[in-house]
């Protein structure tokens, strides 16, 4: 396959323009008195030995048409492989396409994209001519004038992204390096789209490295393998009738970052990979949109307005490169990013100077959103979806509207999740305040106009299952396209494991809604003996706690919820625990883990301090250390586990871990390094 690949040669050429008028006979769906005509474009975009690919754009020239047929013959045996955006058939030299379901209607003057893979030996010469439904194409109409057709309603840049809400990528796929599988996602299939369609996403972001798929300067030509399998999930995507984002991606940093060192290079590199994509997708729906560069960055640059002047030259490039060819391109939504994609005022502020430069009304802003940065990877005691967090999502979101959506600019929140939430290092975000974040994200880009596509590498939706890792996510995050949801100050009350169970209060967070009650399944408390509420102040009586928590083994021993009069139910687990105990341990910089029982408890964060008090181990500003990266849980082997990373930058010294438990809960460890030996104990 990869040297099928290297012998490929993007020639570019048209290779026939056919064009017919019809004579006699009738149309497919256009009755006697119709109007009817057509015209045909064959272009051979890329040839290599023994085979080549072609793509066609029929333009229907008479009345409108629903369902149609194009024929015609190969005059040098040629065979068809590989088709898109049609049904190939052949007997012998004729060759039918038809219509896909998706592609039926070709308006009066609308065209119609498909194309195909083939095989051919000795010459390769383009069909004579074409049939559309019986009818030979020469670019000329008889029968009786048309009738004016309706003008179709105007779509501006602000209506087809507000139609895009909500959005999803297809995250560690096409983005993957080197290629679709390789970050451990299975092959993108037609099962997926419709899965993730159905479950009321609107739009796909399809993040794109090509980076390992072209070949070298000057053209920089895209294997032909490669586009042809995004094609096919662009137009699978435009089947389901999602609108389709694609862009750079990886890109970014494999080879655009070298522009302030190498602008030349890139900048062609840049120009022939955009006037490449341009032209594949030249008339492929408007539902498909184009991204110039995801998180764009710059090595060497002396300062973040240096990067905004570079970006803006790319950006600009892109608009121009894109324009250009044509087709449906020349009225394409195409998005733009900020340095980094960031929402800092610097960058939105440099990113709405190039839209006044451009004065291009079918252009949108994109920025990503990953939360405050303490909370979405939980350093920093950052364990709370808290006024820190919440204030930055405002601000960011703000920003962005004021900047943008409010001079008529669309904006797409390109990426959003928290970095950290992953089902492959569970317990870094805890998943009540994730489903607060979930919540807020929702609300405040629907009241702002912002549309939002989840970033989803597959932490949400397991592909091998087409199945949500966890439900109650999606649902959170599907009530908050439409409506607010209450949720609680917490989702997690514990209770002793033995004695006297107290009640407990929790603070309701409202968000517009009203209280309605506690459930356990269908089963309603009562309030009163089971629990009272003042104001948004939920408190749990003793009695009701107790019963709960039945036997009092370890761990949840039940689940309520409290129901409110929208969106959706809170769950509260009611969890037994005792404090958590640890032993003496020894072992190495690179292999070091604290036996811990955790008795039902479960680890918020851990802190780390020399004697004097100062912050140990990276991230020397704060003594809280990063969730995972510098320690983790193991809750099935009864040990927290002290990463190489977090000994790699501390001192040979006494240090004292602090570890913080969901419960409140407090146990301290102090464990000493020595060069490469670390021991440790509990006094």
């Amino acid at each position: 396959m990869h040297s099928l690949r290297k012998a490929r040669q993007r020639i570019g050429a048209i290779a026939g323009i056919v064009i017919a008028l019809l004579t006699a006979g009738t149309m497919t769906a256009v009755n006697a008195q119709a109007v009817a005509g057509c015209g045909v474009v064959y272009t051979v975009s890329t040839q290599w030995p023994g085979g080549f690919t072609a793509n066609l754009n029929v333009t229907n020239l008479g009345d409108p048409i629903n369902g149609w047929r194009l024929a015609w013959a190969f005059p040098s045996g040629q065979q068809v492989t590989q088709a898109w955006n049609s049904t190939v058939t052949s007997s012998g030299a004729q060759v039918t396409a038809a219509n896909t379901n998706w592609n039926a209607a070709i308006a009066t003057d609308a065209t119609v994209s498909l194309g195909f893979n083939g095989s051919w030996t000795g010459v390769n010469t383009a069909p004579a001519s074409f049939t559309l439904n019986g009818v030979t194409c020469t670019g000329k109409v008889v029968g009786p004038s048309p009738s004016p057709s309706p003008s179709p309603s105007p779509t501006t840049a602000m209506d087809t992204v507000a139609a895009m809400q909500p959005g999803w990528n297809l995250g560690n796929t096409f983005d993957a390096i080197p290629d679709e599988t390789a970050w451990g996602n299975p092959l993108t299939t037609q099962a997926l789209l419709h899965q993730v369609r159905s479950q009321g996403y609107k739009s796909i972001r399809i993040p794109i490295t090509w980076s390992n798929h072209h070949g070298p300067a000057p053209d920089y030509a895209i294997d032909a393998a490669w586009l042809n399998r995004v094609r096919q999930v662009v137009e699978w995507s435009l089947a389901e009738d999602f609108y389709v984002l694609i862009n750079l991606h990886h890109d970014s940093w494999q080879w655009i970052n070298t522009y302030p060192s190498d602008s030349a290079t890139v900048m062609n590199r840049y120009t022939a990979l955009w006037r490449q994509l341009a032209g594949s997708f030249r008339n492929h729906s408007p539902k498909l949109l184009f991204e110039s560069i995801n998180e764009p960055q710059f090595a060497g640059t002396s300062s973040d307005e240096q990067g905004d002047q570079l970006l803006n030259t790319l950006n600009t490039k892109f608009v121009h490169v894109v324009r250009q060819s044509g087709g449906a391109n020349a009225t394409r939504v195409l998005v733009l990013p900020t340095l980094h994609t960031s929402s800092e005022q610097g960058r939105v502020d440099a990113l709405a100077a190039t839209f006044t430069a451009l004065r291009d009304p079918n252009l949108a802003a994109t920025v990503h959103f990953y939360g405050w940065w303490p909370f979405s990877v939980n350093i920093a005691g950052g364990t709370r979806y808290d006024s820190n967090v919440e204030q930055d999502l405002i601000a960011g979101f703000d920003r962005v509207r004021t900047a943008f959506v409010s001079h008529g600019i669309p904006v797409i929140i390109g990426e959003w999740a928290l970095l950290s939430w992953d089902h492959t290092r569970p317990g870094i975000i805890e998943r009540g305040e994730f489903l607060k974040f979930l919540e807020a994200v929702g609300y405040h880009a629907r009241i702002r106009n912002l549309t939002t596509m989840l970033w989803d590498a597959g932490q949400f939706l397991n592909r091998n299952e087409l199945q949500w890792r966890d439900q109650g996510v999606f649902d959170m995050m599907k009530a908050s396209w439409t409506t607010r949801s209450g949720t609680a100050s917490t989702d997690q009350v514990y209770v002793p494991s033995s004695g006297t169970i107290a009640g407990q209060t929790l603070t309701l967070n409202l968000n517009g809604t009203t209280f309605q009650g506690l459930c356990q399944g269908s089963t309603p408390l009562s309030q009163g003996s089971d629990y009272t509420v003042s104001g948004t102040t939920l408190t749990l009586t003793s009695a009701a706690l107790t019963r709960l928590a039945g036997n009092r083994a370890y761990g949840v021993n039940a689940t309520i919820e409290a129901r409110f009069s929208q969106g959706m139910p809170w769950r509260i687990s009611v969890i037994s625990s005792s404090t958590p105990t640890q032993a003496a341990a020894s072992g190495t910089t690179t292999s070091f883990a604290i036996p811990t029982q955790f008795r039902g408890d479960q680890l918020a964060t851990m802190e780390a301090k020399y004697a004097d008090g100062s912050p140990a181990g990276p991230a020397n500003w704060t003594t809280y250390k990063e969730f995972w990266q510098n320690f983790q849980p193991d809750y099935s082997a009864g040990t927290i586990i002290m990463k190489p990373e977090f000994f790699a930058e501390v001192n040979d010294d006494r240090i004292t871990l602090t570890f913080h438990f969901w419960s409140g809960k407090q146990i301290t460890y102090y464990v000493t390094k020595s060069g490469t030996t670390v021991t440790g104990a509990t006094t």
